[in-house]
């Protein structure tokens, strides 16, 4: 009678699997480094479309190994742990490629989506990675250990090794969708301790500080809240969108990729109300689809701060508010705030002197050339305003020559991205009550300075990509009124900043950079 071969039951060893698990993880280790930054401007539909299923993906892995190691606790403290049981085989295949497919899918995400540099997106890349390249070695090693009836002992620990690393990968990847501490922020005081976090704060409701003790400031009480609602999310330390992080004024005037996130005294070129305002199926518009929409009156009155210069520091009593914006107001501070604010303006006492009938037909005149350009600064006013924002690049020193006769009566005038000169500085000599100049974006230099430096009443002057350097701007010393100066994208070294700083001590001067 032949022998009969008891071999043949036992599985084959497992070289292919082998193989090609290697091949995986070699595979993923070498994509981030071949593939490099991400380039999203440049990356194709196809791939933003893939990454999206990032989030629905990577639940399966996290679901597929809480299963198998629930399952091999099972067998380790069952009744009959004693025995050698072999669980089965394609748990952990589906697991490990299950892991794989979510690491892809999260890497095409990272490549298609502007995420910024971060600490935490780097690190829950590589987490993602090195959890993926764990779950195909322990497959192998479950492989391995069905083949040969081995000891389990080493495939456990690799394990356990691999949900260890899905937690941390997991913990990051909240952090990222749902900010700092998402997981543990509700956790009992025993594991907070254990975890090293300091104790929970209570929640009690925060009471706002009574009208007598503090009058709302704009910036603070305002304008923050509705860039937290709406913004913060996805622009603040450890997820910066676009490079741009909305947390803090300073991180607003800095800006991201696209220059800061607002221009001061100019709404309409502020990327912070430019993308609010998108059509809804636009895919530049803010906030993006899937949150909850800037409202009407929170976008009033961040456009209105704006236009009133963007202050971080002044009060609702600092300002003359319209009656749309107070409306506006009503609806995001208590009612008991804004009658302490109201109350905190002195009365004016200044009689104002209204237009006359000529200057009124001059202005018509003028505004049917340039619409919406020159306007009264308010009702029964004498004094103007100017700005360009609609004309930009057509106007020019010849336009500006029509605006001459104004001059006089000017209180802001926004020249930005025009074509304007030297040669029409020269002309702002008669503009003796101008307190804001704007001149970001034009061909300005050193010589349309000297032109200003007699305006003593200027408050905020734009410099903004302009040729000035720091020869000009050493003699803005000369405007004692002088309160906001902007400096983004010039050739003025932080020298030159610094020693007027020190001659114009109540100047804040920005530069973009968080200096």
């Amino acid at each position: 009678m032949a022998a009969i071969d008891t071999t043949s039951t036992r599985p084959k060893n497992p070289w292919a699997i082998t193989f090609l698990g290697l091949l995986a993880i070699a595979g993923l280790i070498a994509m981030p480094l071949l593939v490099g930054a991400p380039d999203p401007e440049n990356m194709p539909d196809s791939v933003r479309f893939l990454g999206r299923f990032h989030p629905l993906l990577l639940h399966l892995p996290i679901g597929v190994f809480i299963l198998i190691l629930l399952q091999e606790l099972g067998h380790i403290f069952g009744k009959n742990s004693a025995e050698p049981r072999q669980t089965s085989q394609f748990p952990m295949f589906f697991g490990a490629a299950s892991a794989i497919i979510a690491v892809l899918a999260g890497f095409m995400l990272y490549q298609g989506e502007d995420y910024g540099e971060s600490t935490v997106i780097s690190r829950h890349l590589w987490g993602g990675i090195i959890f993926a390249c764990v779950a195909v070695l322990t497959f192998i090693v479950k492989s391995w250990t069905i083949a040969r009836v081995g000891n389990p002992a080493f495939y456990r620990t690799l394990l356990f090794g691999s949900v260890g690393i899905m937690g941390f990968a997991s913990h990051d990847g909240a952090t990222i969708t749902h900010g700092e501490g998402y997981l543990t922020h509700y956790a009992p005081g025993p594991i907070r301790e254990v975890m090293g976090l300091k104790p929970k704060k209570s929640e009690k409701p925060v009471k706002i500080a009574t009208p007598e003790a503090q009058v709302p400031v704009v910036y603070t009480d305002l304008v923050a809240p509705i860039l937290e609602r709406r913004c913060v999310q996805c622009h603040k330390e450890g997820k910066a969108r676009g490079k741009l992080r909305m947390d803090t004024f300073e991180m607003l005037v800095k800006g991201g990729k696209e220059g800061p996130a607002f221009e001061a005294g100019n709404s309409a070129k502020s990327n912070i109300v430019i993308r609010p305002e998108l059509p809804m199926d636009d895919e530049e518009h803010m906030p993006p689809e899937g949150k909850p929409d800037i409202e009407d009156h929170e976008l009033a009155v961040l456009k209105w701060w704006i236009d009133s210069g963007a202050d971080p520091k002044k009060t609702v009593a600092d300002f003359e508010i319209p009656a749309p914006i107070k409306e506006a107001i009503s609806k995001l501070l208590p009612a008991a705030l804004i009658a302490t604010s109201e109350a905190a303006v002195a009365p004016s006492e200044t009689i104002v002197e209204g237009p006359d009938a000529a200057l009124l037909a001059s202005v018509a005149a003028l505004s049917a050339e340039f619409p919406g350009a020159l306007n009264f600064e308010a009702q029964g006013s004498s004094d103007l305003t100017f700005t360009a924002v609609s004309l930009r690049g057509s106007f020019n020193d010849a336009s500006f020559d029509k605006l001459e006769k104004f001059l006089p009566q000017l209180v802001a005038l926004d020249l930005s991205a025009t074509k304007i000169t030297d040669q029409s500085m020269a002309k702002l000599l008669v503009a003796t009550k101008l307190r804001m100049l704007r001149l970001g974006e034009t061909n300005i230099t050193d010589g349309g300075i000297d032109a200003i430096l007699n305006l003593v009443t200027l408050e905020s002057v734009n410099l903004y990509g302009t040729q000035v350097t720091d020869a000009g701007v050493s003699k803005l010393a000369a405007l004692p009124n002088l309160k906001r100066l902007y400096l983004w994208q010039t050739a003025v070294t932080p020298e030159a900043i610094q020693a007027l700083k020190e001659k114009l001590p109540s100047c804040e001067i920005i530069t973009g950079t968080g200096a």
